[in-house]
């Protein structure tokens, strides 16, 4: 009956155990902290550990809300207010605009999301061998977005001519946007990297959600 109870139990309630008898110890030394971390690790590597479900950034802080100095400890790590959170699971990324920083021009700021009036219409012109530079605003809300990544993919007369990947990384709900600069980049030269160049510009998260997909128009045209 012993052993069955145990089973029931399940590996995180020898965490709990675990971490309520470190807490009890008057004092340890470092080999029982390793002895500790080794019994979790090898219930880790048996498949005996189950996670816990994935919580909204408002049920975390709402765990230790009894614990007002480490409640206001996680809103600062966090970046944002319990009351600015609405407990949805999913993050949502919102892109107020998109920029593009050059020598020739210095900036153009382009509002989001692009009116409808505006698709097929070329949001910049560059020269010949010039750098340059996308920004983008945008803010988070709901929960953490982890590893948010961007690809953009550049064709002429029907023809993938380049892409870029990179990552933005992990942010967090706040209310002031976050303002973020791709890196720079050198537009072609010759007679042949003249003309106009459709674009995709899209963001996802490591859970493959899709949180903005943008298709612009930009020419290159001669220098000087």
């Amino acid at each position: 009956m012993e052993d069955k109870q145990q089973e029931q139990a399940g590996p995180s309630s020898l965490i709990d155990k675990t971490k309520q008898q470190i807490a009890e110890k008057p004092s340890h030394n470092a080999s029982e902290d390793e002895e500790d971390e080794e019994e979790l690790t090898d219930h880790i590597k048996n498949g005996s550990f189950v996670p816990g479900p994935l919580l909204s950034l408002k049920e975390q802080i709402e765990k230790d809300k009894e614990d007002e100095s480490l409640r206001r400890w996680k809103e600062k790590l966090l970046g944002c207010l319990e009351s600015d959170l609405d407990g949805q699971l999913d993050p949502e990324v919102k892109f107020h605009s998109i920029g593009i920083l050059s020598e020739d021009f210095g900036e153009i700021v382009t509002p989001l999301p692009v009116e409808e009036n505006q698709t097929g219409l070329t949001l910049f012109t560059l020269r010949e061998g010039s750098r340059y530079q996308l920004k983008l605003q945008f803010s988070v809300m709901h929960n953490l977005v982890s590893g948010l990544t961007y690809s953009n993919t550049v064709w002429k007369g029907g023809f993938q001519v380049d892409q870029s990947k990179g990552m933005l990384g992990t942010f967090a709900p706040q209310k002031e946007p976050y303002v973020y600069a791709l890196k720079e980049d050198t537009t072609p030269s010759g007679a042949l990297a003249r003309g106009v160049y459709s674009a995709k510009l899209k963001f996802e998260d490591d859970d493959k959600r899709c949180h903005m997909e943008l298709k612009y128009l930009f020419e290159i045209k001669k220098s000087g």
